[in-house]
């Protein structure tokens, strides 16, 4: 933590992590160094009668990888939504809440502590300004992936850390209307600005677009401008032409197998979405 900054606490269970889940994040990171406590798996069933979707490990994993948290901390015990966990050697300036979960009781958990109390209005939430690129790092190769993110899980988070070891890694995300020519109606589940928001602000995204072709190389404009040194594919994504096209750019063809993060389940999003 810097000293200079305020200490910003956001308590919860993110489960099934979204674009507003990380547009809180965003505002509460404008007040200072972000921590996150992370609410047990236990706390589900006390509070809604159901399991979380995914596990601790894995959503403590998720929200290390985004760029606006400084720190994750998993609590232990039961918990009261009202009140901050209690976490020994650590104290915050402000509590940060969405505005559908804020409570009375929150407010007044905050004064007994002697800290601020923020509440993020939903109309702010349901916003998905396009991610600032992340810095580059001198010598670094530019590489590009490509596809849909429709719903942006530990897999997709596990890809993108592993590919950004090759250098600054940009995201092309198809828009709606190719997504919708390439998979049929009902796709994509979310739009193209809130699907480009969240792979934005992944920590090893350095930045993330949304496409302007067609077909199965509709990111062929954004390539081209970018001008990448690599195209990295997982094995699901091999197809379409792009190893053809790569050949004829003389851009490096990058091939990756579909291995979650170590200790954590592998992940679909046609299986997570159900169709």
């Amino acid at each position: 933590m810097s000293a200079s900054r305020k200490s910003v606490v956001v308590s919860g269970a993110f489960d099934n992590i979204a674009a507003p889940d990380l547009r809180l994040l965003e505002e509460a990171s404008k007040l200072g160094d972000l921590t996150v406590l992370l609410w047990p798996d236990a706390v589900g069933p006390q509070l809604s009668g159901q399991p979380y979707k995914f596990p601790l490990a894995e959503r403590q994993y998720f929200l290390n990888a985004v760029r606006y948290v400084s720190r994750v901390i998993p609590v232990a015990g039961p918990v009261d939504p009202a009140a901050l966990p209690h976490v020994p050697d650590f104290s915050a300036s402000t509590w940060v809440q969405r505005e559908s979960a804020a409570t009375s009781g929150q407010s007044a958990h905050a004064q007994t502590l002697g800290i601020d109390y923020v509440v993020v209005a939903e109309s702010t939430l349901l916003t998905y300004p396009a991610p600032a690129p992340m810095p580059s790092h001198p010598g670094n190769k530019r590489v590009v992936v490509t596809g849909c993110y429709d719903w942006f899980h530990s897999g997709h988070v596990r890809f993108t850390e592993e590919v950004s070891s090759y250098g600054d890694l940009y995201v092309i995300v198809g828009h709606d209307a190719n997504i919708r020519l390439l998979k049929g109606e009902g796709h994509p589940l979310l739009p193209e600005a809130q699907r480009r928001y969240v792979v934005g602000s992944i920590k090893y995204v350095k930045q993330a677009l949304v496409s302007s072709g067609d077909g199965w190389l509709d990111a062929d404009p954004e390539i081209k401008q970018i001008k990448p040194d690599i195209y990295a594919v997982n094995e699901d994504g091999d197809k379409g032409g792009k190893r053809e096209y790569c050949q004829q750019l003389g851009i490096e063809y990058l091939v990756l197998k579909r291995t979650p993060a170590p200790g954590l389940p592998r992940r679909s999003s046609t299986d997570l979405r159900g169709f």
